[in-house]
Order: C-alpha cells, then structure tokens, then sequence
C-alpha cells in the first residue's frame, strides 16, 4: 500500500519505489511524506497513472474495417473492443492494422487478398492477431498490400504482388508476412497504391513495386521488384506516396517531389512529371508529411499545416474545392502537431491533443456525427486527448488511437 499523506509522517517502515517505465506504470510501498514524493516525481521515479490507450474508428465499415464486430459505417468515433493498450495503427482502402503496446500485431476488414496476413482470404470484422510474435514495431497499407518493420528492424510484407509491391523479387501474392532481404536496419516504410517506399537507418530511401509517371524515382518507368536506392543521398527523414506520385522530407527540412504531376501532387506548380526527386521551392522547415489521394499535407516547424493538389471535395482545407499545383497554408493556426490522408479527406492533432478532421463525408468519415463534406478544418468532439494519428492510405475512415490517463 502507498499513499501520499499530509502532514509529514514519519517512515514506519522503509519505502521502497519501483519507478515507472516509458512513463507510466511503476509502484511504492511503505508510508512516504509529501516532501520524499514530490522528490521523486520531480526525478521522474514515483509511480505514474498507465494511460488509456483505446483505439477509435469511424467512417466506411462495408467490410468491417472499423473493427468493432459490424459492418455498419459509423459517423462518429466508436472504440475498437475494450482493450487500452494500442500503441499505433494503419488504415488501408478497406482494411486496418493496430499494433499494442506488447508489441502484437492485430489486423481486420477486407482480407480478399490476403492483407490481413491471416493465410487466408476470410475477412474479419473485429481484431485478430498476425502470428504470435512480440515484435512488431511499425506498419502501414498499400492499396492491398501492407508492410511493417519488427524491433529488429527487418522489413515485411504481405498481401496483392501484382507489380513487385512487396519486395520479394517476385509478383507472387502473399496471405502471411514474407521477410524482404536480410537487412536489419530499417526504419520507417510507407505504402503507396502499388508501391512501396522504405528509409534504413542510414538514411536511405528505397522503393518498390509499380513505376508508373516515374513514382519510384529511378529516372525510369521500370517496375522493381525488389528495393532499389533512390539516388545516392542520406539524409531522408520521411516518404509518401500515392498511385502516381511520392513526396519526401529530409533531415534538413527540406521537401521533394516526384512522379505524375497533372493534379498538382508533386507541388511543383505544374502538371509535369517527374521520374527523379526534384526539391520543392527553398525552404528549410518542413516537418510531418502525409499523403491522401493525389495530394499532400505538411505540418512545418512552426506548427503550420500546408496542402496541394487534388481538391475536388475540399480535402486541401481550404474552403473551396480549387486544385493547387503548389503548398498553401490551411487556416491561420500554428499549433499543428501531425496529419494524415485518406482517399479525400484528411486528419489532424493539434499541440492540445484535439483532433480536426475536413473533405468527403459520405460515409460518416470525418467524425462529426453528419455525412455532410467539410472544406475548413472541423474539431471532432471536444476531447482533447487524441494522440496518435495512423498512416492512412486510400482510407474512406479513419483508426486514432488516445492516450487519456484513467
């Protein structure tokens, strides 16, 4: 038992501390004063409350990829089950991923293809474990393929192959994780239509899969199989793609842009196609990208949001449905903290932990309790401990996972 009691009672028996770990958990026994916990909080060691980490979907459930046992589409946020331990997840056209703090990987929806990496093509409409391994770190959707990087930082992947999206060096399908390579050392991937993108450790960029308009950066429009370098450089922070077109941060805050440009995605205030990255405007402090349908958002080092391309339902957040060839901040705000895409509309946290959401809402997608587009940014509900936004692809909903404390 340990409380924390006032007026400084003195130890009947020595407090003993197990502090917490990745910020929460922990546990105290014995009588502590006021003056011995606030010595520990401050050192970062008396025990912290373990976070609600619940895991919300709404939007298009057809084929019961919002993962609450339906297939009903849900205009307002509904948990997924009744677990509280979900660390990040993914959303794909009509399938979805979470993985938990344990670092289990959990998949459902549409499966026709074998996505969910069940060894199967049976859909399922509630969260079903990939495997029984531990070690699952990160994971993202194609357009019907997914990918993922273990804690030991090898790289896999699973489901359609049509175009070498998996990197096997084959077009084989496959309905269970395949390990692409031998490496080690990669760090973050990111799924497009039909490609696939991927950074190592050193910085790298590396792509895959289906070379349509120059997407995989090659100078070409060869299809790859298997990962090739894109250009020589090391210092590439973050990758997104579509079925057309990829943007790129690096480390020195710079943007890239490459592949089909006729909707403005590659933000190179023209139409024309690029087969090789190509550096957008000058600036230095571009951050946190994502990628929707034919367009792109951006959230600088200043806590701005930008947007460009395709806009035919508002996605940009502009209060219009005007294309844009080029970035143009969204709104006046500069507490942004992450985005995220779908298929046309878009997602985004602010420093306060509140979430907004604008663009398509026919299936409900944007949270609001409506079906209603939204072309300006929307603050979905009033809570205000949404945390972790997914990498959406091609998604009609969206999985948010948040950290509140209980």
């Amino acid at each position: 038992m340990s409380a924390k009691w006032p007026g400084g009672f003195i130890n009947k028996t020595a407090p003993t501390v197990v502090g917490p770990t990745d910020g929460e958990g922990g546990s105290a026994s014995g009588i502590w004063t006021l003056d011995q916990v606030a010595d520990y909080e401050s050192k970062g060691l008396w025990p912290m409350l373990t976070p609600f980490r619940g895991l919300f979907g709404w939007g298009q459930g057809t084929s019961g990829q919002i993962g609450d046992g339906t297939t009903a589409n849900r205009s307002s946020p509904v948990q997924v089950g009744a677990d509280i331990n979900w660390a990040f997840s993914a959303a794909g056209p009509s399938f979805a991923f979470g993985i938990k703090k344990d670092g289990t990987l959990w998949a459902w929806g549409a499966n026709n293809v074998g996505q969910l990496a069940q060894n199967n093509t049976t859909s399922y409409y509630s969260p079903v474990q990939v495997g029984v391994l531990t070690t699952w770190s990160v994971v993202t959707c194609g357009r019907g393929h997914a990918l993922a990087i273990k804690t030991d930082g090898t790289l896999w992947a699973w489901g359609v192959n049509s175009f070498g999206n998996l990197g096997d060096g084959t077009t084989t399908s496959r309905s269970l994780p395949v390990q692409i390579g031998a490496l080690t050392n990669w760090k973050d991937v990111s799924g497009g239509y039909n490609s696939s993108f991927a950074i190592k450790t050193d910085g790298t960029l590396w792509a895959w899969g289906n070379a349509y308009k120059g997407i995989l950066g090659q100078g070409n429009t060869t299809n790859k199989s298997s990962p090739v370098q894109v250009g020589a450089l090391t210092n590439w922070l973050q990758a997104t793609a579509d079925y057309q077109a990829c943007s790129a941060v690096k480390t020195d805050g710079t943007l890239w842009g490459w592949g089909g440009g006729y909707t403005g995605s590659t933000g190179h205030n023209s139409s024309t196609d690029y087969s090789s990255p190509v550096q957008v405007g000058a600036l230095t402090n571009w951050l946190k990208l994502a990628g929707g349908y034919n367009n792109r958002y951006c959230v600088k080092t200043d806590g701005t949001l930008w947007s460009w391309g395709l806009n035919t339902s508002g996605q940009l957040g502009h209060g219009n449905t005007t294309n844009l060839s080029s970035p143009v901040q969204v709104g006046g705000l500069t507490t942004w903290l992450s985005v995220a895409g779908g298929i046309y509309s878009a997602y985004a946290t602010t420093t306060s932990n509140t979430l907004y959401a604008w663009g398509k809402n026919n299936y409900g997608q944007l949270g609001d309790g409506t079906t209603v587009n939204k072309s300006s940014p929307i603050q979905v509900g009033a809570e205000t401990w949404w945390n972790v936004l997914p990498k959406v692809t091609n998604s009609n909903g969206v999985m948010v996972t948040t950290n509140r404390s209980t």
